[in-house]
């Protein structure tokens, strides 16, 4: 059974950094493309970036290009999301997803990220 379980989630002021996890499980995480996508309130979703394998290319919406970074531990199956000088129009719902944009196959519960003073 595939399980993507994120965390890290929180309360952040504008500026400040968190770093989101991804726990996966349920199929071969270290040839898979994973992506982020976030869903702000009263939005619909909004990929923010994917990572493909086996080279780990990486991507970026231009919303987030410069701020936050993806990555993976393959010996952990997890996946990151660095997130530095965060915006308050970055508050949303957080998902990762399994496969790259277009065609996931697999979605996280999500982890919500609130920006604000």
């Amino acid at each position: 059974e595939v399980q993507l379980v994120e965390s890290g989630g929180g309360l952040v002021q504008p500026g400040g950094s968190l770093r989101l996890s991804c726990a996966a499980s349920g199929f071969t995480f270290s040839s898979s493309a994973m992506s982020w996508v976030r869903q702000a309130p009263g939005q619909g979703l909004e990929w923010v970036a994917s990572i493909y394998r086996p080279i780990s290319t990486t991507y970026y919406a231009d919303s987030v290009k410069g701020r936050f970074t993806i990555s993976t531990d393959n010996a952990k199956n997890t996946l990151y999301l660095q997130m530095n000088s965060l915006k308050s129009e970055d508050t949303a719902v957080y998902y990762c997803a399994k496969g790259a944009p277009g065609a996931y196959d697999y979605w996280g519960q999500g982890t919500q990220v609130t920006v604000s003073s």
